[in-house]
């Protein structure tokens, strides 16, 4: 009955040390812990009584054996869901940790185009800064010239007949959607690459295209105070497109 009362005590003394250890996990399983928690007490206070009366007989030792077998099997499954609340857990942590690194990876990513577009708009308003200063520059040799009184001179040139452009040859290099393009201009008056996109039925980068190239071929002008910029027809390529072209025989 000694030894006994002494693995009573060591089991009891274990038992202790398991609910302490539970109580950590507390917050965690508060319903769980908080039930699990009133019944040892119980068990305690019983099994505390059972230890003051082991001299009473090995009968009630061995129901108290049978009681902590009870708890557990109570303990098992707090176990089990234990394990499972750890697993979830490490798993969430997981999941927060790879959406932090795609976070921080999107904003340097976010961070890099902010810098190339930067610096791709500082070299636009040099661009127009240096067109500014050359216009400027041409300005001023306008006025220097127009300064300039004329001289009289005798001018020995013999005025040849203009030769007639015809208006096939002109416009060969271009194509049936660029002459369209061109008498709307005539016809409509100054268009942005939007309106003529209506005109023409292409796409807003197509269209936009057929307008820069046009444009850098020396057909039309544009105006660059605004954007979308607004397209005009050159007065040559008007003349050359209000002419009548005569009938071939």
């Amino acid at each position: 009955m000694a030894l006994t009362a002494v693995a009573a005590y060591e089991y009891y003394h274990q038992i202790r040390m398991a609910h302490r250890e539970y109580k950590k996990a507390r917050e965690a399983i508060e319903d769980i812990v908080l039930s699990f928690d009133r019944e040892l007490k119980r068990e305690a206070c019983k099994f505390d009584a059972m230890v003051s009366k082991v001299d009473g007989g090995y009968t009630i030792a061995d129901a108290t054996s049978r009681k902590t077998d009870r708890l557990e099997s109570k303990i098992e499954p707090l176990e089990t869901q234990l394990s499972a609340l750890s697993q979830s857990q490490q798993k969430m942590f997981q999941t927060i940790t790879q959406n932090v690194s795609e976070n921080i990876q999107n904003n340097i990513t976010i961070t890099s185009g902010l810098s190339a577009l930067e610096i791709k708009l500082q070299d636009i308003l040099a661009t127009q800064e240096a067109l500014k200063n050359r216009i400027a520059v041409f300005e001023q040799q306008i006025q220097k010239i127009s300064l300039i009184p004329p001289q009289k001179e005798v001018r020995t040139e013999i005025l040849l007949p203009p030769v007639p452009i015809r208006r096939d040859k002109a416009l060969s290099a271009l194509t049936d959607t660029e002459i369209t393009v061109l008498e709307t201009l005539l016809k409509e008056g100054a268009k942005t690459a939007p309106e003529i996109k209506e005109k023409v039925h292409l796409s807003r980068e197509h269209t936009a295209r057929l307008m820069k190239k046009i444009y850098e071929e020396g057909y039309i002008e544009r105006e660059a105070g605004k954007i979308p910029f607004r397209y005009t027809i050159k007065k040559e390529m008007e003349a050359l497109l209000q002419k009548a072209e005569p009938p071939t025989t």
